[in-house]
């Protein structure tokens, strides 16, 4: 027994001087940073802003790659079971995850303990957007017409319980309304179908949309926040029009799978930070209407955890209504 108590801590302390080692010596090689969305939406934009400017300190080209499907829950399944060795990394999406992981339906082989956050970019309060001819013209006009064909106008979500569909769902309890609720994957499908006329409603966020606000594609009816966008000085706020339960955010942060040694986690934040803090990020982040939200270590992993005891109930409410 005695012999054994001295091999076990001395195998252990010869694995960390290992890991130690290899940690020292990250990256040797590209690092794929993985979007659960297709190329063009919000998420796509940010990360390849972020990955021109962070990979020239991290020494590796950090190379994105877009793994859409079933709302985000197609990467995150990807980015779960991959090697925690720091050479694939992903964006989380929140609270789009939350919920992937809390509706049994989903049967997500991943839970929220399945990754190991980084680092978070932005914080991206929800939009409601139409067409600039039409007939709804401002909020008002929306949810009187709801009120008139209840299950008619048709509303656009980028995924089944993400931010977006959990905003159209508390805008129908507050305004006692009921819309025709239509899923795409991603942002970019969802404007298509809008600019198209085979929605009459997108419910999205600020974030990588405020290009075709400015060239008159598309037009900010309601911003769901406690505070006017920055981005859309113009654009009244859910609390100013009588709806102060109707706040929506997503947030977009940085994880890997579970069991990132310590020292590479490290090494990544300070590289993610340093980037999301230099002047051509913020300026890019800007032009993109992509408002910068860093959250880092404790920080960051606490958010994730009480947003996901918040959205619990949410989410069955969700489901009751599915």
């Amino acid at each position: 027994m005695k012999i054994k108590f001295f091999i076990i801590p001395g195998i252990m302390f010869l694995s960390m001087l290992i890991n130690n080692a290899y940690a020292q010596t990250y990256p040797t090689k590209p690092v794929s940073l993985m979007v659960a969305y297709p190329a063009g939406g919000s998420t796509d934009v940010g990360a390849r802003i972020l990955a021109s400017i962070a990979e020239k300190d991290l020494g590796q080209p950090i190379v994105v790659i877009n793994k859409a499907g079933a709302g985000g829950q197609v990467g995150w399944t990807e980015l779960a079971k991959q090697k925690p060795d720091g050479y694939y990394i992903g964006f989380i999406n929140l609270p789009a995850l939350n919920a992937t992981i809390l509706d049994p339906a989903r049967k997500a082989t991943f839970h929220i303990d399945s990754f190991t956050p980084i680092i978070n970019q932005v914080l991206d309060p929800g939009v409601i957007y139409v067409k600039p001819d039409s007939p709804f013209q401002s909020i008002k006009d929306l949810i009187n017409e709801a009120q008139k064909r209840p299950g008619q106008i048709r509303a656009g979500t980028t995924g089944i319980l993400g931010d977006d569909h959990l905003a159209i769902l508390m805008l129908e309890e507050a305004a006692k309304v009921k819309f025709r609720i239509v899923h795409f994957d991603g942002d970019s499908p969802q404007l298509t179908a809008l600019l198209g006329g085979q929605i009459d409603v997108s419910f999205l966020n600020v974030g990588g949309i405020t290009p075709r606000v400015k060239s008159g594609q598309i037009k900010p009816l309601l911003v769901m926040d406690k505070e006017r966008s920055r981005f859309y000085p113009e654009v009244p706020t859910s609390v100013e029009v009588g709806y102060p339960t109707v706040i929506s955010s997503s947030t977009r942060g940085i994880a890997g799978p579970k069991g990132l040694p310590e020292l590479i986690v490290k090494k990544l934040q300070t590289v993610f930070k340093k980037a999301m803090e230099n002047p051509e990020h913020v300026d890019k982040m800007d032009k993109a209407g992509l408002a910068v939200k860093i959250m880092v270590g404790e920080e960051y992993a606490s958010y994730i955890k009480e947003l996901h005891e918040r959205m619990k109930k949410l989410v069955e409410v969700a489901r009751q209504e599915k």
